[in-house]
């Protein structure tokens, strides 16, 4: 071994540090020894000594020689070299930086033995960072897992420099642990591009072992910017992350999800950002593809074999773009929330202008005053058999009706009472006022004689079924708005606590994939991720406020009609009821609350707050149309909002556990079809039938007489042709679920709720205009367009933009681009739009009646 010269003071001053634990070494110099702790990357060198220099360093106990070799080298440079237990080389580099222009700096290193007793440790010592790895770099899945890499790039971390031009080292350092000589590849390049222009996309290649990220700077005059990262494969799954500039830069499937914010994605990815979350006016992206797709929805190739086994992951390069943007300046806010609040206002200033214009009609009708027993008939409409007005004189329940109701006998065709004087309706007003009790009503003998026989008559008066004291029958159906207020506070006070919550914990930890925005048009707007899915859901609120005004109206002009015995008032029209009115405007309201909390952080643990109450609307408003002709004996809140609980936990079961499970929809479908059953047996008798021990005896009884004995029709034809249209839908719709099981049972519940609905709601159309009754020109008005926006509305929800029945990374696979004032998506007009809707439906049945206030109850017929 050769001797060099050099003295123990030019070692102290110019060995590196080697690690701790290697303290007891000793440098042997020929004749000089020198024992010196160093406690650095597992190698010394000497500054200044010549390129290939072998510094000898004793191993202590062992007596091994370790070659340290420091070689000066060169940026996009292949190094072919070798490296063994007892060999060691440093590279060192320098690089001029420039505090106006930032550099990347890449090194890309390649291991070309197939089988390896010990991997190679590579060691980059920065300026103020550090950065390790071992090559093959393995990589851990799902159940530890393990894939090698043998081709490894990593980009390194910019250290910042205060002076205008600075010349920084690095160096790398590269060492094994095995006993044979194993090769490698060495290449340390600049990046090109590395720092990101606005607007100007940029196309790289990544992997899980080279993955990539590149800086940006806010320009002048731009506080917020939108990160769009595309392929045009969905695999290998990939995760894009904004970071802030420091070192290290977290670039590897297993640590980037520590800081920042980050997203999973196949095809696309988008990430808001804004300049005040970065002191430093900059940022990476950092992309990374993942070692398997499981995160993003992929199939799961390689189950556990053995432990500590390798498994090869194949290739998994991918092809990539990214693209900064300029986001919409505070500017495009206050127009998106000027015209979100015009739009519903002009509904608030339209509805005054036609209440102005109905104000001069009542004053001219009171001028001139229509008759109250005014009918259809009267009026030139000429009914439809079997409605015609005569018919009831073949009734055979007339006789034993009339005895017991106010008319003892009948002057013309008609069924009906005998027309009342004021004396005998304000006398029978007064008496109304005793306080008297609904079940106490119910329970009298005489009267569940009358339920019997007037219930089943072949046609019935609304007069027949609106025979119940009125303020009883007004503070009954009040109960439904307070019950409704009362469910909307206990519900809406967890919903806000927990969305806050989930909001809470997206910031803090940066994981955008527990909601489901539509991140291609998401704006931020303080704690808020999409401001403007939670602006567009005001539509609800406002026009729900709206509706329960103009009811207010109704109700009160209806109330002073009352206190001046205004007959028309008391015996003529469709019964006056608004306590589901406003029961069906406070659930507007609520939607709009709810589907605004909702969309703060919208997934698959709280989509049932965004449907609960689109139940609620479609239950009253099912109810609500029952109501108008069957006011007795319309189903109480109690029991309508125990039905409707029902259903909402039934959603709640099949988002948890529907999913691809038989049984449970076997059990669901086999529940609706029964409920159906029951439905159109209590909705066919008008309620008088009892479900019991007897009922199949009863069962059996009826099909021999009527279908055995003697083949006789139905008796209420129009009850049968429209419950039977229901049950052929409704089982249907059991059987799209049965044999589709559709992954989004909230959404398959609501369809049906609503199918049920549109249904009834057609039928009641028919059967008005079959009865000789008209539709004034405002619900005519209302009809049309509600069914035009209703058309555009479901154009635009069945867009779907997102949806959390896949995964994260699969949904944003939907998300689209702002269409509407660069702030609106298309679901934010399927906020405008349905809100639109449902004020008019609700409108429609608010007014579909109104040609009656005139017409006399004992001749509105019962359908």
């Amino acid at each position: 071994m050769a001797t060099i010269g050099v003295t123990n003071d030019f070692i102290h001053e110019n060995v590196f540090w080697l690690p701790w634990r290697q303290r007891s070494a000793h440098y042997h110099f020929g004749s000089h020894d020198s024992v010196i702790p160093y406690k650095s990357a597992a190698l010394c060198a000497i500054r200044g000594l010549p390129e290939a220099l072998k510094l000898v360093c004793g191993a202590g106990a062992l007596g091994e020689a370790k070659f340290v070799i420091q070689k000066d080298a060169e940026f996009d440079v292949t190094y072919n070299d070798t490296v063994k237990s007892d060999n060691q080389t440093i590279y060192a580099f320098n690089h001029t930086i420039s505090r106006n222009k930032t550099e990347g700096v890449r090194v890309t290193v390649d291991v070309m033995q197939q089988h390896l007793e010990s991997p190679i440790l590579f060691v980059i010592r920065q300026k103020q960072a550090v950065m390790s790895f071992q090559v093959p770099l393995i990589l851990r899945g799902l159940y530890q897992r393990k894939y090698p890499y043998k081709h490894v790039g990593r980009t390194l971390c910019q250290p910042p420099t205060r002076a205008a031009s600075e010349t920084q080292y690095f160096f790398v350092d590269v060492s094994t642990l095995s006993s044979q000589e194993t090769n490698f590849q060495l290449r340390v390049s600049r990046v090109e591009s590395f720092t990101l222009q606005t607007d100007k996309k940029f196309s790289f290649t990544a992997s899980p072992s080279q993955p990539q990220f590149f800086k940006y700077v806010f320009p002048d005059g731009v506080d917020t910017v939108i990160v769009k990262v595309n392929s045009d494969v969905n695999f290998p799954c990939s995760v894009m992350s904004v970071q802030d500039i420091q070192c290290p830069v977290y670039d590897l499937d297993n640590n980037v999800a520590f800081i920042g914010m980050y997203q999973t994605m196949t095809k696309k990815g988008a990430i808001t950002v804004q300049r005040k979350d970065f002191p430093s006016n900059s940022f990476y992206v950092v992309v990374v593809v993942k070692t398997e797709d499981e995160a993003c929805g992929g199939p799961l190739r390689f189950y556990p074999l053995q432990p500590d086994e390798l498994i090869d992951a194949g290739n998994r390069t991918k092809d990539l773009d990214v693209v900064v943007s300029p986001a919409i300046n505070s500017e495009k806010y206050v127009i998106g929330m000027l015209f979100c609040l015009g739009i519903f206002l002009s509904f608030y200033v339209l509805t005054l202008l036609v209440a102005c214009v109905e104000n001069k009609r009542m004053k001219r009708r009171e001028m001139f005053p229509i008759p109250p027993d005014t009918s259809p008939a009267e009026t030139g409409k000429t009914p439809a058999s079997p409605y015609e007005y005569g018919s009831f004189a073949d009734n055979g329940s007339t006789l034993s009706s009339e005895a017991i109701t106010d008319s003892a006998t009948s002057t013309d065709n008609n069924y009906g009472y005998l027309e009342r004087s004021l004396d005998s309706v304000a006398r029978s007003r007064q008496e109304s006022l005793s306080s008297v009790e609904e079940d106490d009503y119910d329970t009298l003998e005489d009267i569940d004689s009358d339920k019997n026989i007037v219930r089943t008559k072949k046609y019935l008066c609304v007069s027949d079924l609106a025979r119940k004291d009125k303020r009883i029958l007004s503070k009954k159906y009040q109960i439904y708005f307070w019950n409704i207020a009362t469910i909307a506070v206990f519900y809406a006070l967890p919903v806000i606590q927990l969305v806050i919550t989930y909001q809470t914990v997206v910031n803090v930890t940066g994981n955008q994939d527990i909601c489901y925005y539509n991140f291609l048009c998401a704006h931020p707007l303080g704690a808020l991720s999409a401001f403007n899915n939670i602006l567009s859901n005001l539509g609800y609120v406002m026009l729900g406020l709206l509706f329960l005004l103009i009811v207010l109206k109704r109700d009160v002009t209806h109330n002073r009609a009352l206190l001046r015995n205004d007959l028309n008032a008391l015996e003529c029209g469709i019964p006056k009821h608004f306590g589901v009115y406003y029961a069906m405007g406070t659930a507007l309201m609520m939607e709009g609350l709810l589907s605004a909390c909702y969309h703060v952080c919208p997934n698959y643990t709280n989509f049932q707050f965004d449907t609960s109450f689109m139940y609620m609307i479609a239950g009253l408003c099912m109810l609500k149309l029952y109501q108008k002709r069957h006011p007795d004996i319309n189903a109480s809140a109690y029991t309508a909002y125990a039905c409707l609980a029902a259903v909402i936990f039934f959603s709640v079961l099949g988002v948890v556990f529907g999913r691809g499970n038989m049984v449970f929809w076997i059990v669901f479908s086999v529940i609706h079809i029964l409920a159906t059953l029951l439905l159109s047996t209590q909705l066919y008798y008008m309620g008088r039938w009892r479900l019991d021990a007897g009922i199949m005896r009863r069962i059996v009884y009826v099909i021999y007489t009527d279908c055995i004995r003697q083949c006789s029709g139905p008796m209420y034809i129009d009850r049968m042709v429209l419950l039977v249209m229901g049950n052929i839908v409704n089982w249907s719709l059991a059987a799209y679920g049965l044999i589709e099981r559709p992954n989004d049972f909230a959404s398959y519940l609501l369809a049906i709720a609503i199918c049920n609905l549109l249904l009834y709601f057609a039928f009641y159309i028919i059967m008005k205009l079959r009865s000789g009754e008209r539709i004034k020109c405002l619900p005519v008005v209302c009809i049309l367009f509600t069914a035009v926006v209703w058309g555009f509305a479901l154009y635009f929800f069945f867009q779907g933009l997102s949806t959390w029945q896949k995964t994260p990374a699969e949904s944003r696979e939907h998300n689209r681009d702002c269409i509407l004032l660069s702030f609106f998506d298309d679901h934010d007009i399927w906020h405008f739009l349905s809100s639109i809707a449902m004020f008019g439906s609700f409108l429609v049945l608010l007014t579909m009646d109104d040609d009656l206030d005139t017409v006399q109850r004992d001749k509105i017929y019962v359908f």
